[in-house]
């Protein structure tokens, strides 16, 4: 009981305190998730916002790879800003929309399978040449992230199902690492991963039930 009371006046002080461009960042990743499960174009420039801000702080904390790491997450934000657009081209007819798409089982294990073995060869030698802590679950988290990201830009449902794997693994970093408000960031981040799956999967299903709807009625029109 009082650890847990110790732990939550951990979380509290630790955000009410935080220097002001890393409480802006903070907010602006978690606006970030909760509009894009909410399938929000503006989803978009809050990502830019929040990964230009952590670029400069992990940098200027000597996080090197944290700061690179920031500006794949910057161009992949740039790219799904670009490709959500169409939706809104479209309603002009001047670009193809991007809908909502499923992936099958098989291309999701050939994918798994590609980064488990990526993950372990980069755990392999950041194990063996760094001191770096847990690095086969660092690895595999920051591997699976990338592609689960550009998942998010296709608008592809199963990348908040990596997320949630991702995020769950996370956690547990952090709280081996005593970063318990970081735990706690990221147990908000798993919410609304599964958030996200839920409204997601609902607007693919409404998608698919109006693509059967014009095929039908095509179908009727030429029959």
């Amino acid at each position: 009981m009082a650890s847990s009371i110790s732990a939550a006046n951990e979380i509290v002080n630790y955000f009410t305190t935080l220097p002001i461009l890393e409480l802006i960042a903070v907010a602006a990743s978690l606006l970030y998730v909760l509009l894009a499960a909410k399938g929000n174009i503006w989803c978009w420039p809050a990502a830019i916002l929040s990964t230009v801000l952590y670029t400069v702080i992990f940098y200027d904390v000597y996080l090197l790879m944290d700061s690179a790491l920031q500006l794949y997450y910057l161009l992949m934000a740039v790219y799904g800003w670009f490709c959500w657009q169409k939706n809104i081209k479209s309603k002009k007819n001047t670009a193809k929309a991007l809908l909502y798409s499923q992936w099958t089982i098989q291309r999701h294990s050939s994918i798994i399978l590609a980064l488990t073995l990526l993950s372990l060869a980069l755990g392999w030698l950041i194990a063996n040449y760094t001191p770096a802590h847990f690095p086969y679950l660092d690895s595999a988290t920051t591997v699976f992230a990338v592609f689960a990201t550009y998942l998010v830009t296709q608008k592809v449902l199963e990348n908040w199902l990596y997320f949630i794997v991702i995020d769950f693994v996370s956690i547990y970093l952090y709280i081996e690492k005593s970063l318990v408000p970081t735990a706690a960031l990221f147990s908000v981040y798993v919410v609304l991963a599964g958030y996200g799956y839920w409204q997601w999967r609902k607007q693919y299903k409404l998608q698919f039930n109006q693509d059967q709807s014009e095929l039908y009625s095509r179908h009727s029109v030429t029959g």
